[in-house]
């Protein structure tokens, strides 16, 4: 059976017991900074199991992309370590649970319709205390009790505060060839081939609680996970995930690009299967607007392709080739997963760029370890050591093993135990944070139970009356606050915007004839509802009440401009840059918006005027703006482009400007782009892994931001004494000025060194053999200092120079060897590191000039004076 059988089999079966199938939810976790990646089904799904929003059907079943690099270093060494792995899952959100999940996974796994397991090769471990769940697999299905095994800790599902509970895991028995039963390891949970972990059932029944105590959840949830790696090798007969359809047809083209074959060299088989591993990772990353770079994703992803680099030369590569794999990964994974095909020429240029550019840091790594090998020898050791190693390959990607041989064709060794210790720190790191990653918010809350009806009809109307269904004050439902307080407040129908989509929230009042309620900021309930944050200025209030609500209209004006304007600047990138641009988030506030977009590269100052042109030239065609609501399927017909991250129900809302932009939002718009004015682009940056971010104005703030600016220029050329047309020349000819001034004061610091040089020459000492200058001289800054050494190594021919000199309370000192000298021992750098201590500074440099500074001007002659004494030591 195809993996991608398997994974139609899977939503169909959960589909047929009432579940929603979830599209796979971006490998970049949306509004959860907790996460570095989405590393597990229940993942995106973390909002609905800690009752932060309400599902529209509690059932779900998806199959979702998920990426874990704990143990990177395992990849391709075993049958099943991988970092980009698909699991399969279904849960329940307070719905159903044990007494009906167990009979489905075992319908699932023993019908033939479906998977078709032998029942008499399933067993399953349960929680110790968990007696409801060994009655129904020993009772209802009839596994025998003798393969049902009661454990502890491995069937407690628990990663700290938040929901948890026990678990219990499905084996696959896998035959005699897999593993002896004699083995004391060969059982289900034991380390052993044999029987393999193909699904577990999570019962999460209880909150951990922040004092360590555990108490039943208000709505017990089902959460599962069933690798489809694992179901594909047992389905498909064959001795590793890495034998399956979902990966040797990626080994199969390695090996044809390379030469090597298949199941020959076992060397050859672990590269073989690590770059079929680590391709995957990068293609989905990339596919979803991750970019190789030195922090976060960017690193991980930088870090794996180098990886794949590395083992590439195991098989002979010398050159980029990764990059030609990604055709046969869309290929094997594009029925799914669409994005790997669409945008598979831009993953292409990017994973070629990057292994361009590792090739080169692969020679710099080179140079940095001939350095080590340098400083071990100086050092008086034969051995590189560990934390150096690590370093080399933590940072250049630079494998161990090439580190040991390299060392040891300079006769020396490599601190292995040194290497794997800093390995293991790394490892331990990860690991803490991993987990310190997975938590979930408790349940609970007056906002969790609200069920009230609240309608927004913001996008229409600004002042609405409505009624007071419900008030929430200190976490707690209540009919009166006073005034003073801080409440949330949630209305029958509200002109409020709640925060969403990048969109700020509106503020504005609420009120009637006995209350004044300041609106501060509006968020959505679980259920959905707008929850206002008010502070009561006057009265008292009630609930039941009826008031007016009264969105601030000028503040909302400027919001829609932004926001539409951010429509019109994701489609101008797109034009100007590429169709790869996608927005990786945003702000719309009042007086700006802000603009994260994903993009290879830099950006120029020219494409940069173009897309601000672009966006204007819309503004000043005046194209209406249509928002209409439409099924999802016919929206995406249309090309409408669905936002990073973001999910959609069955109905869309479809923002349409003209014929230029298409894009589903649920935003507040202007009715024609003319309404926006004008757009003025105010910074681009990057903000690390491959995101940019665009900070702009329009309507009011841009015409007050170029104002500010025209100000600014006038202010300019009234210091220049010029009107604002001419500032450019003005400022030109002011600059040619300053560059003569600087050469003149340049030929004026050499005649003063010359002659303050020429005071110098009868202060010369014979010292150890050698003429010796060691004195405090007059010089402005360390340029004249220098001027001043100069003209004396000129004069001298052969001598040790060190003056000092005191400007603005600090110490400047140079100190040089002429060559000669240098070659008989003597070192600047180190003789001015001596007079730098002394005069509370430090400082270095090379063998035959070096300078430093000093704090303490009253003991600079003091220093000096020991120059002689330092020469003694060079004699």
């Amino acid at each position: 059976m195809k993996a991608s059988e398997i994974r139609s089999k899977w939503l169909q079966f959960f589909a047929s017991k009432g579940h929603k199938v979830e599209p796979s939810s971006s490998l970049v976790p949306h509004n959860d900074p907790s996460l570095l990646w989405i590393n597990a089904g229940i993942a995106p799904l973390k909002p609905y199991l800690d009752g932060r929003e309400i599902p529209e059907n509690p059932r779900i079943t998806n199959a979702q992309k998920c990426i874990r690099t704990n143990d990177i270093e395992n990849v391709g060494k075993t049958r099943r370590h991988h970092t980009f792995f698909e699991m399969l899952g279904n849960f329940s959100i307070g719905d159903y649970f044990k007494k009906e999940v167990i009979p489905w996974a075992w319908e699932f796994l023993t019908d033939p319709q479906w998977i078709g397991f032998d029942p008499n090769r399933i067993s399953v471990t349960v929680h110790e205390d968990d007696e409801e769940a060994f009655d129904i697999w020993h009772n209802q299905i009839g596994i025998p009790e003798e393969r049902i095994y009661k454990l502890k800790e491995d069937n407690f599902w628990d990663i700290g505060e938040g929901p948890c509970g026990p678990c219990t895991e499905i084996f696959y028995d896998r035959g005699d060839k897999y593993g002896d039963l004699s083995d004391p390891e060969c059982w289900p949970g034991g380390e052993n081939e044999r029987f393999l972990e193909v699904w577990n059932l999570v019962f999460t029944q209880f909150n951990h609680n922040k004092d360590g105590s555990y108490t039943p959840l208000p709505n017990k949830n089902i959460d599962t996970g069933a690798g489809l790696e694992r179901f594909a090798s047992i389905l498909q007969d064959v001795d590793s995930n890495f034998d399956t359809d979902l990966f040797k047809p990626i080994i199969d083209k390695t090996c044809e690009l390379t030469g090597v074959t298949y199941h020959v060299n076992d060397d050859h088989d672990v590269a073989l299967k690590v770059i079929a591993d680590h391709i995957r990772t990068v293609a989905f990353s990339v596919g979803d607007g991750v970019l190789p770079s030195n922090e976060g994703r960017g690193y991980v992803i930088r870090r794996l392709l180098r990886r794949a680099v590395r083992y590439g030369k195991v098989l002979g590569q010398d050159k980029p080739f990764l990059y030609k794999l990604v055709a046969t990964v869309g290929e094997i994974m594009g029925v799914y997963y669409t994005e790997v095909v669409d945008k598979r020429e831009f993953i292409e240029k990017v994973i070629r760029t990057e292994e361009e550019r590792f090739h080169e840091t692969l020679s710099d790594g080179l140079v940095i370890l001939g350095e080590m090998v340098e400083k071990t020898r100086q050092a008086g050791t034969n051995q590189i050591s560990g934390p150096d190693a690590f370093k080399l390959y933590d940072t250049y990607g630079f494998p161990f093993d090439l580190t040991e041989d390299f060392a040891s064709e300079k006769g020396l060794t490599v601190d292995r135990a040194g290497f794997d210790t800093s390995m293991q720190e790394q490892r331990d790191r990860a690991r803490a944070a991993s987990q310190k990653e997975g938590g979930m918010k408790v349940q609970g809350g007056p906002l969790s139970e609200l069920t009230v009806k609240s309608e927004f009809v913001g996008y229409n109307e600004l002042v609405v009356t409505a009624i007071i269904e419900a008030i929430v004050h200190e976490n707690e439902l209540v009919d009166i606050v006073g005034v003073g307080e801080t409440c949330q407040v949630i209305l029958d129908r509200t002109p409020f915007y709640a925060e969403s989509g990048g969109q700020v929230s509106d503020f504005g009042t609420i009120r009637n004839g006995q209350v004044t309620l300041k609106v501060e900021d509006v968020i959505k309930a679980p259920h959905g509802q707008h929850v206002h944050k008010v502070v009561v200025e006057s009265g008292v209030l009630r609930k039941g009440d009826t008031v007016e609500a009264i969105v601030a209209s000028a503040e909302r004006g400027d919001i829609i401009k932004n926001h539409t304007a951010t429509h019109l600047l994701h489609k101008a990138l797109k034009e100007v840059l590429g169709s790869h641009v996608n927005q990786a988030g945003s702000l719309v506030e009042p007086d700006r918006l802000r603009f994260d977009f994903s993009h290879f590269g830099s950006i120029s100052s020219e494409e940069l005027q173009d897309v601000e042109q672009r966006v204007n030239r819309q503004i000043w065609n005046n194209i209406n703006v249509d928002i209409s609501l439409k099924p999802i399927a016919d929206a995406k017909a249309m090309g409408a482009m669905a936002l990073f991250g973001e999910k959609y129900g069955d109905i869309v809302r479809v923002v349409q400007v003209g014929d230029y932009s298409l894009e589903l939002c649920g935003g507040c718009h202007v009715q024609n782009t003319g309404q926006i004015g004008l757009f003025k682009i105010v910074s681009e940056s990057g903000i690390g892994s491959g995101v940019r971010r665009i900070e702009a104005v329009s309507g009011r703030s841009a015409y007050e931001y170029l104002d500010g600016q025209l100000q600014l220029l006038k202010e300019a050329a009234g210091m220049l004494k010029t009107n604002v047309q001419d500032v450019p020349k003005r400022v030109e000819a002011t600059l040619q000025q300053v560059k003569e001034l600087a050469r003149e004061n340049e030929s004026l610091r050499g005649k003063l060194g010359r002659i303050e040089a020429g005071s110098l020459t009868d202060q010369v000492k014979q010292v150890a053999g050698v003429s010796m200058l060691a004195v405090q001289v007059n010089a402005a800054d360390m340029d004249s200092l220098r001027n001043i050494v100069d003209e004396m190594k000129t004069k001298l021919g052969s001598a040790v120079i060190v003056l000092g000199a005191v400007a603005d309370d600090k110490v400047n000192l140079v100190a040089a060897v002429t060559p000669d000298l240098v070659a008989k021992g003597f070192h600047a750098g180190k003789i001015i590191k001596e007079v730098a201590t002394a005069v509370g500074g430090s400082g270095g440099g090379r063998p035959d000039m070096a300078q430093a500074g000093g704090k303490d001007a009253s003991k600079l002659q003091a220093a000096l004076s020991g120059v002689e004494g330092l020469l003694s030591q060079f004699a």
